[in-house]
């Protein structure tokens, strides 16, 4: 997750600037700036991979995965993963076309998918949107959420990994107001790559009632309040 404007180069995500990305629709309107999110990933972060090392190589692979995921608008501009190949699953569920993760809503809805009943989802990704799932997580996460491979068991074509992923809750969520404390979940997740080494299969292994759980904290507060806290940084509302 992203948190403000792009204007320089990111280490870590190659498919961000440079001349092959001139012509990039953006989400958004304009790319991403992962400088904050970035601070917040080299001060927390438990691992620190050799240059070149695979983890090194998997932890920028699923960095760059993540950013066209959220950010790009056209399919056709991802370079991570082949948009006509991909597949997305989460804990086992059928897997899923980026045409259908579209119809889902995009943004976070995919990564959250429960069957709980709808009476006990703090989140709905039945009725979210990916603006609306945007809004609501740059808005609790005011300096984005993190992202470390802390093992990865098996190299590419197929790849095993197990991730942790981390913010501090500083905005509201749902009518639950900030506590500030750390909020974080580890999970395993399977790559797997085609002969081009662009991403064709994806799987995702977690509990979301990790990170929604976190998040349910805070004392309850009224709509105005958190309506408040979302506008009053208006960055949040291009970016993610």
């Amino acid at each position: 997750m992203a948190s403000s404007i792009a204007h320089q180069e990111d280490k870590y995500r190659t498919f961000l600037h440079g001349d092959g990305e001139k012509n990039t629709k953006w989400r958004y309107g304009v790319p991403p700036n992962y400088d904050v999110v970035n601070k917040l990933f080299e001060e927390g972060r438990t691992k620190i991979w050799p240059p070149g090392s695979l983890e090194e190589q998997v932890q920028n692979l699923v960095k760059n995965w993540e950013m066209e995921f959220f950010h790009k608008a056209d399919l056709h501009q991802y370079k991570s993963m082949d948009p006509e190949k991909f597949t997305f699953s989460l804990n086992g569920r059928k897997p899923i076309t980026l045409e259908e993760i579209g119809k889902l809503g995009g943004g976070y809805n995919p990564l959250l998918q429960t069957s709980l009943p709808e009476e006990f989802r703090s989140y709905n990704p039945d009725t979210e949107t990916a603006e609306t799932s945007h809004k609501t997580f740059t808005t609790t996460f005011p300096r984005g959420f993190a992202l470390e491979i802390i093992q990865v068991y098996t190299g590419p074509p197929l790849i095993v990994y197990k991730f942790r992923h981390w913010g501090y809750m500083e905005g509201p969520f749902k009518g639950h107001a900030p506590t500030g404390e750390k909020v974080e979940f580890y999970g395993m997740a399977i790559f797997e790559l085609d002969e081009h080494d662009k991403v064709v299969k994806v799987e995702f292994f977690y509990d979301p009632a990790e990170l929604l759980g976190g998040l349910l904290k805070g004392p309850v507060i009224d709509d105005s309040a958190e309506g408040a806290a979302t506008s009053s940084c208006p960055l949040l509302r291009s970016t993610g």
